[in-house]
């Protein structure tokens, strides 16, 4: 066992980091204050060649795995970016994995060069209002007529779709009563966003504003045979594939939040004096800060097992969930911990933790709830019933 990172991976975190230099914290606080997509983080991102690390070379991706992608997203979020910057180059990283892996040569050809480049965004179409984290539920119905289906239906949660040119889309091709198993009938697309279609509707949320979310109302969207991925009614065996990495690469985000709240929140403990001694120097101060510590470590180490497994092409379910949900919670309870530290400093926007705090709830609730998370590993780690 070598828990080393390898010359190539430390050069990775290396080159990240320098390219965040460029948008400091203000920058950051800006995004929050004002919104709008950070649209020069994320052509800096592609210039440098980032946006495809884990895409295939023969599409000008650097062909890395899943390991180095986390390991550059944790650094991205870790710079003070946080979710703010890791969300908003997230889709290329891994959104088209299934085009990758069930993607015609031509579709290869068509699709990956231009999200690699930074040319085209992508939002990703799966959630729906009635029908939340039970993807076998979904109403959106994608109606064949001749060479092109016709979309009607809702989508929510939809990250970048206010800037977003492509769909990578989730709909029902056969209705659910028509299909003896519920996991056949779901088709998957990658088309253009058509907004004179595509109702998009921008959701205020708590943080991470610089990155839209929002909900799409679909009532006539036309898509070409050639936009489906694979065979009619497979699209769920095809977007189970991506699930994994996404989780993964999300509890690196996490790590990486958890780490820049616990570097503020450390430093901070060492400079601020009270009763005529640094606050850090009590251990009502120093524990809590050290907890976090061991357990953004414990994350580090599940993140970059999974994904280990993942780029071996071994089982790694368990492991993805496992380390989406420590993670989460790590990073949650560093970012917490930040804000006590700072007293009420840390309530101000301008000591950045309040942000940081604000954004580390959405690993916890997306892209699925910690009490799903448990499910599965119950049932898959464990051997118990099904629960759900």
């Amino acid at each position: 066992m070598n828990f080393a990172e390898t010359e190539d991976q430390t050069a990775i975190r290396t080159a990240v980091a320098d390219v965040c230099k460029s948008f400091p914290d203000d920058y950051w606080l800006e995004k929050d204050r004002e919104g709008g997509f950070p649209m020069d983080f994320y052509r800096a991102m592609a210039s440098a060649g980032w946006l495809g690390i884990a895409m295939p070379q023969a599409y000008g991706g650097a062909g890395l795995g899943i390991l180095e992608a986390c390991i550059m997203m944790e650094a991205v979020s870790g710079s003070g970016a946080g979710l703010s910057g890791a969300s908003a180059i997230h889709m290329n990283v891994f959104g088209l994995h299934p085009v990758v892996v069930y993607g015609s040569e031509e579709q290869k050809q068509r699709w990956l060069p231009p999200i690699i480049r930074g040319e085209v965004q992508a939002c990703f179409g799966v959630t729906e209002p009635n029908t939340g984290l039970n993807t076998l539920k979904l109403k959106t119905f994608a109606e064949r007529r001749g060479d092109h289906y016709v979309v009607k239906g809702q989508k929510i949660w939809i990250s970048t779709a206010q800037v977003a040119h492509k769909i990578l889309l989730l709909a029902r091709t056969t209705r659910l009563e028509d299909v003896k198993n519920p996991k056949h009938g779901l088709s998957l697309f990658y088309t253009d966003l058509d907004r004179s279609k595509v109702q998009v509707r921008e959701i205020e949320k708590m943080g991470r504003k610089a990155v839209d979310s929002n909900e799409l109302f679909i009532d006539g969207l036309e898509i070409p045979v050639e936009d489906r991925i694979g065979e009619e009614g497979r699209g769920f065996e095809y977007i189970l594939d991506g699930l994994n990495p996404e989780r993964v690469l999300l509890a690196a985000e996490a790590v990486g939040l958890g780490e820049v709240a616990l570097r503020r929140a450390t430093r901070y403990a060492g400079e601020r004096v009270v009763f005529d001694r640094p606050i850090g120097m009590n251990q009502g101060v120093q524990h809590p800060l050290a907890q976090r510590w061991v357990e953004l470590q414990a994350g580090r180490l599940m993140y970059q097992r999974a994904a280990w497994l993942y780029d071996q092409g071994l089982p790694c379910g368990p492991e993805s969930n496992a380390a989406k949900f420590l993670c989460a919670e790590a990073g949650f309870s560093a970012c917490e911990t930040a804000v006590l530290t700072h007293g009420g400093f840390g309530y101000a926007k301008e000591y950045h933790v309040e942000r940081y705090f604000r954004e580390s709830m959405l690993p916890r609730i997306a892209p699925i709830s910690p009490q799903l998370i448990l499910c599965n590993i119950a049932e898959k780690a464990l051997g118990l019933p099904k629960s759900y």
